[in-house]
């Protein structure tokens, strides 16, 4: 076909060749305009030009089932369908062709589809139009803060955003907002779909709801430790003890619920708890390292005999000695911290652990501990509402803590002693300045902020080494179980030495300890999110909060303070001089819920 002078279709509009070059042909358009381009760039249409309109009339393509061809030229397909080949009949082939349901272009012949493809394509449109349609409809929706249910699927598709389990939702880009989970999750709060309450965390950072996962309880001969008086204190809401403390004449007892019953090295069920780490407590739900159910099942206390592994052994000048691990069957009493504070100084056994608890903090304390008295809380949610309560220091409290600790150096002399292969926890010396050290009983808010950034990051391995910050040689962390994965793994290898079974040999261990470290960052994360969260919805619903902050570090004419009622860090701009540990009074400047952030001002 000669070019000059013929139709043709550029970019899917039509054009008229008006001359050529060596290499290029110009071609004008219906509005006037004109365009040098390459012969490949346009499809030749009819060798005659002439002005062409695209209101296609209802065409009989029955014909084309009765062909017995594969493809024909525009041309020839032209005059089967049309009769006649024009300009005009030729640009609606054309126009066809695009179009593709009958027919499509392989270089320059005419493909002509088989039926049952029609048909498919046909299904696929019609399936495109009505989620097209549905999705306008929700787009409609949104835009008015609100959504129907036969919106779900496109919610659906946003809250996968939310949960960053998706990087895509046809709803948000519709709508011009970028797909950031922060965004979605506003998106989702905004249309009433979400509450406050709805927190993403944990499956952001990928975790998720316990599971009910089957198990077997392994009979194993016990030691009857039943004539001993075991106390398990903990926190009044806590459900599962996995801690118990007793003492039989000089007799130091510590037992810890036996898990290893249930989960053996590399179980499935171990499996599955070194893929969660840790329990993870949140404000507004606690999700188990381990299946609720084991941890009914091994809690200390909950029924009149419970089974543990009890660890005994003499303490004089502080030397740890006759070192005694049993498998054993003991009476456990269930009590709150509180609880135990009213009855410290009346019961024998609870004052005579606690004076050995205090005497044994004494010893860390000369040799280099070092614990700061930086504000805690705890957040909690009942009710649709917020709560944080400052942690208060107890007798109590610090006599289990203090006694679990001693655990932990006891089973590291022990494992040390008999070539236990063990996931020794670490840390080495801060850099803390010598003001810091010669008060380090007696620090100051701003001091003890100050410290907290000294020190070293404590580090999990297979070789004994020391803790600087609990002022040990070497310390394993024993006593929870049911809670952490690595005090799992301790567990089981004391079953297995006191069974006389194989042992997980040291690179066993370090594989153990590389699935530990690569998990723990997400669950952190998780936790501070989450608290971060219902932090700023407590000063949601309490928007007209004031309060004080200390001064604990000035950076130009910028301050941190600390806020000891929420035990949190905030900064603000100085308009006056001020000195650490001046007190400035506070008041809430903005919320931000979906970026976790509270802002305040002076009064």
């Amino acid at each position: 076909m000669s070019k000059i002078g013929a139709l043709v279709a550029y970019k899917g509009k039509p054009a008229h060749v008006v001359s050529s070059t060596t290499h290029k042909y110009e071609i004008s358009f219906s509005d006037g305009s004109s365009q040098k381009v390459r012969e490949k760039d346009f499809r030749c249409i009819h060798p005659n030009f002439s002005s062409v309109h695209s209101d296609c009339p209802e065409v009989d393509t029955s014909i084309l089932n009765d062909l017995d061809v594969e493809s024909l030229s525009l041309k020839e397909l032209t005059e089967w369908l049309f009769d006649e080949y024009t300009s005009q009949n030729a640009w609606f082939v054309y126009l066809m062709s695009e179009d593709g349901l009958y027919f499509f272009w392989n270089k320059d012949a005419l493909v002509i589809r088989p039926l049952d493809q029609i048909e498919t394509i046909r299904l696929s449109r019609k399936e495109k139009a009505l989620e097209d349609e549905s999705i306008q409809r929700c787009i409609n929706n949104l835009r008015k803060d609100s959504y129907d249910n036969i919106d779900l699927n496109w919610i659906h598709e946003i809250e996968q955003v939310a949960l960053d389990q998706s990087k895509h939702s046809k709803a948000m880009s519709a709508l011009s907002i970028e797909n950031t989970p922060e965004n979605a999750h506003q998106l989702l709060v905004k249309i009433k779909y979400w509450s406050d309450f709805n927190n993403p965390y944990p499956q952001r950072n990928r975790i998720y709801a316990d599971k009910d996962l089957d198990f077997k309880y392994k009979e194993i001969d016990r030691k009857d430790l039943t004539h001993l008086t075991c106390f398990a204190i903990d926190n009044s809401d806590s459900s599962d003890a996995d801690d118990a403390i007793s003492i039989e004449c000089d007799r130091v007892w510590i037992h810890i619920a036996d898990v290893a019953s249930y989960v053996d090295s590399n179980s499935d069920l171990d499996l599955y708890a070194q893929k969660r780490v840790s329990n993870l407590y949140l404000p507004n739900q606690i999700l188990h390292m381990l299946p609720p159910k084991i941890s009914e099942a091994c809690s200390l206390g909950i029924g009149e005999i419970s089974n543990a592994v009890s660890v005994g052994f003499l303490l004089n000048d502080f030397k740890i000695s006759d070192i005694q691990i049993y498998i054993s069957e003991i009476k456990a009493t269930k009590m709150s911290y509180d609880e135990a504070e009213r009855v410290l100084g009346e019961n024998t056994s609870l004052s005579k652990l606690n004076e050995i608890a205090k005497d044994h903090k004494k010893f860390r304390d000369s040799k280099g501990a070092i614990k700061l008295d930086l504000p805690k809380t705890d957040i909690k949610v009942k009710d649709q509402n917020v709560f944080v309560y400052q942690q208060q220091e107890c007798e109590s409290r610090e006599m289990v803590s203090e006694m679990m600790i001693l655990a932990g150096r006891v089973i590291a002399q022990f494992s040390i002693e008999n070539n236990i292969p063990m996931p020794y926890l670490l840390q080495e010396r801060g850099k803390f300045s010598d003001d810091i050290i010669e008060n380090i009983n007696n620090l100051s808010l701003s001091k003890a902020f100050e410290a907290a950034k000294g020190f070293s990051r404590s580090k999990l391995s297979v070789k004994p080494s020391l803790h600087a910050g609990l002022g040990l040689n070497a310390y394993i962390r024993v006593t929870s179980p049911m809670r952490r994965y690595m005090d799992l793994i301790v567990q089981q290898q004391l079953v297995r030495y006191i069974s006389k079974l194989e042992l997980l040999n040291e690179n066993e261990i370090k594989g153990k300890i590389k699935a530990i470290n690569s998990s723990m960052s997400k669950i952190n994360k998780a936790t501070r999110q989450s608290i971060e969260h219902f932090r700023c919805l407590y000063f949601k619903q309490n928007i007209n909060w004031e309060g004080k902050g200390t001064v604990v570090e000035i950076n130009r004419n910028k301050a941190l303070l600390m806020i000891p009622e929420f035990a949190m860090i905030t900064q603000i701009k100085l308009k006056t001089k001020v000195e650490l540990e001046d007190k400035i009074e506070l008041k809430i400047s903005s919320i931000n819920l979906f970026e976790r952030s509270v802002d305040f001002k002076p009064l």
